[in-house]
C-alpha cells in the first residue's frame, strides 16, 4: 500500500473547557471566604462591575426567588476636596470626624504662626487627613498611617523580649538573650543545641546557660525549656511541688505514658495515692506553654445554608445572604463610554469587559442555585437524622444525591467542598453526611458508618471498670443490634476516635479507680 498525502473530512463531537466554563467550575468550589476575595479582584480588575450593599428582604432571602440584577443605576456622588487654607475657614466634614475641625484643633489658632507650629507636630497634617478619608496610605514620607494605629495580640517573641530588657541590664547578656528568644519555637522549647548556639555567638557555654536559666524564669511558666522534662519541672518548681520524688517520676515519664503505674510506685517509692496526686500536679502543667501567645485567632465557621423546622413539620431551607457577593454590570457605564470612544482596541477592552462581567453575575446566581439545589436534597435524604440525631444517620454517597437532582458527581463534590450547613443540630460541614455504608445483618437497610463510630464511642464511654469491652465484645453487640462488621473495621474506628485498646483502658480505669 503506498503512502501518499491526502485531505479527510471527519466530523466528531467533543466537549471544550471555555475559560468562562472553567470560571464556573472553579466558583462552585470556592469556600465563602475564598468567593468574596475572588469577588473583591474581579471588581478591582474590571471597571463594570460594582458591588451592591443592599440588604434583600427577610422573604427574598432563598435562592429561587433571589434574582442577580445586572441593571446599574448610577446615584448621584458630590465629594467635596479637603484643603488646608489659611484664609478661609476650614470646611466642615462631621460625616467624616462627627464634628468640625476648629472642635478637633479647639487650641490651635489660625495665624500663620500657629500654621507652622502644627506642620512641624507629629500629628496628621492635611494631606493625610485627605488620605485618611480616601483609604490611601500615610503621609507621601509614611510615617503615619491609619494602619499604625490598629492594635494586635503581641507574639511569643515580643512577650519575652519584653520581659529580657526588664530583667538583664547588660548589653552582651542581653544579645545572648535576644539570640535565644530566636530559637525559641511556636511550642515554647529551644531544640537548638546549646553549644551550637555557643559556637554560633561567640560565648562561653556557661554564660548562655545562665541566660537560658534567666530565660525560664519569664512568662508563660515552662518557657525556653529544651524537653517536656524541663519544661514540666519548671511548672512544678514554681508551684513548689518539685521534691526528689516528682523528679524521679518525671525522669521515668515514658512509664507514665504507658500507665505502668506499679514500676513507678516501685521506683518512686510511693503508694498509689501519692502516684495519683502526682499525676493531677502533672496534668495541670501546660506541654506546650508558647501556644498561648501570637496565635491566630480561629475564625468562626459562617453557615452556606440555614435549615429550619416549619411549624408544619417540614424544612426551610434558604441561602445565607451574608456570604453571597452581590454585584452590578453598570450597562449605563459601558453605553456612554462605548458612545464616545473611537479606538478599536478600547471598544474590544470594553467588550471583554462586558461579557465577563455578564459571566460573572451569572455563575454567581447559578453558584447559589446549585448550591440549595444539593441542600435541599440533602436534607431531604437525612431528615431522619435531623430530626432524631446521628444515630439515624443514613448512608450516603455523590451518586445519590447527583442522580436525584440531574446533575454530574463531580458537581455534587465541588458544590459540597468547604461548604457548611446550619441545622437545628449544629453546623456541619456538608460533605459530613455522605458517609459509607455497612450491611446490616438481617437484611434490612444498611447502617452509616458514621453512626455505628458513633455507637462504639457510646459503648465505651458507658463501660465499667470490671467489665471493659474488647474489639470482639464489641463485635458481638453490634451484630446482636443488627449491624454486620469486622473486628478490624471496629478497631480502625476506635483508633480513627483516638480510643486506646482495652488492655490499656482497663489499666487506666484501675489506677484512677
Amino acid at each position: 500500500m503506498a503512502l501518499a498525502p491526502r485531505l479527510e473530512l471527519r466530523q466528531g463531537q467533543a466537549l471544550v473547557m471555555t475559560p468562562q466554563l472553567q470560571q464556573a467550575i472553579k466558583l462552585l468550589q470556592l469556600s465563602n471566604l475564598e468567593l468574596a476575595e475572588f469577588v473583591e479582584q474581579e471588581l478591582e480588575r474590571n471597571p463594570l462591575l460594582e458591588a451592591t450593599t443592599a440588604e434583600p428582604d427577610v422573604a427574598e432571602r432563598t435562592a429561587d426567588m433571589r434574582e442577580v440584577e445586572s441593571d446599574f443605576e448610577p446615584a448621584p456622588v458630590s465629594e467635596t476636596a479637603l484643603t488646608l487654607s489659611d484664609d478661609g475657614p476650614l470646611p466642615a466634614r462631621d460625616g467624616d470626624l462627627d464634628t468640625d475641625y476648629d472642635n478637633v484643633y479647639a487650641d490651635e489658632s489660625r495665624s500663620d504662626a500657629a500654621n507652622d507650629v502644627a506642620a512641624d507636630a507629629p500629628g496628621p497634617q492635611g494631606s493625610d487627613w485627605q488620605n485618611l478619608k480616601t483609604g490611601s496610605g500615610g503621609s507621601g514620607d509614611g510615617e503615619f498611617s491609619l494602619e499604625a494605629t490598629l492594635t494586635r495580640e503581641a507574639t511569643l517573641g515580643e512577650h519575652l523580649t519584653e520581659q529580657l530588657n526588664m530583667a538583664i541590664k547588660d548589653d552582651r547578656r542581653r544579645m545572648i538573650g535576644a539570640y535565644l528568644i530566636d530559637q525559641v519555637n511556636e511550642a515554647g522549647y529551644i531544640t537548638t543545641d546549646l553549644s551550637e548556639i555557643a559556637d554560633r555567638i561567640g560565648a562561653p557555654l556557661d554564660e548562655v546557660e545562665g541566660v537560658l536559666k534567666t530565660l525560664q524564669t519569664f512568662d508563660p511558666a515552662g518557657i525556653c525549656a529544651r524537653n517536656l522534662k524541663e519544661c514540666l519541672a519548671i511548672q512544678l518548681r514554681e508551684r513548689d511541688r518539685l521534691d526528689p520524688t516528682m523528679q524521679v517520676f518525671l525522669d521515668h515519664l515514658e512509664l507514665f505514658a504507658r500507665r505502668d503505674f506499679e514500676l513507678l510506685m516501685k521506683l518512686c517509692g510511693a503508694d498509689r495515692e501519692d502516684i495519683a496526686g502526682m499525676v493531677e500536679d502533672i496534668r495541670g502543667c501546660n506541654p506546650k506553654p508558647g501556644l498561648a501567645f501570637g496565635g491566630e485567632p480561629a475564625a468562626p465557621v459562617i453557615p452556606d445554608v440555614f435549615v429550619r423546622q416549619r411549624a408544619d413539620g417540614s424544612w426551610a431551607i434558604e441561602l445565607n445572604s451574608e456570604t453571597l457577593p452581590r454585584v452590578l454590570v453598570n450597562q449605563q457605564y459601558y453605553a456612554e463610554v462605548s458612545k464616545f470612544s473611537a479606538d478599536p482596541k478600547a471598544k474590544a477592552y470594553l467588550s471583554e469587559c462586558l461579557n465577563t462581567a455578564n459571566w460573572l453575575v451569572k455563575s454567581l446566581d447559578q453558584r447559589a442555585r446549585t448550591i440549595l439545589k444539593v441542600a435541599s436534597e440533602i436534607v431531604r435524604q437525612q431528615d431522619a437524622f435531623l430530626i432524631y440525631g446521628i444515630q439515624h444517620l443514613r448512608p450516603l454517597n455523590l451518586k445519590t444525591v447527583a442522580d436525584a437532582i440531574s446533575m454530574h458527581e463531580s458537581t455534587v463534590s465541588r458544590v459540597t467542598a468547604n461548604k457548611y450547613i446550619a441545622t437545628p443540630r449544629g453546623i456541619f460541614e456538608m460533605k459530613y453526611f455522605f458517609t459509607s455504608s455497612i450491611a446490616s445483618s438481617e437484611g434490612g437497610e444498611a447502617h452509616s458508618a458514621e453512626a455505628v463510630r458513633h455507637r462504639i464511642r457510646d459503648l465505651i464511654e458507658a463501660e465499667l471498670p470490671d467489665a471493659v469491652l474488647s474489639d470482639d465484645n464489641i463485635v458481638d453487640i453490634l451484630k446482636r443490634a443488627g449491624i454486620d462488621i469486622a473486628r478490624r473495621t471496629v478497631a480502625k474506628y476506635r483508633e480513627a476516635m483516638n480510643i486506646p485498646s482495652s488492655v490499656q483502658r482497663r489499666r487506666d480505669k484501675k489506677a484512677y479507680a
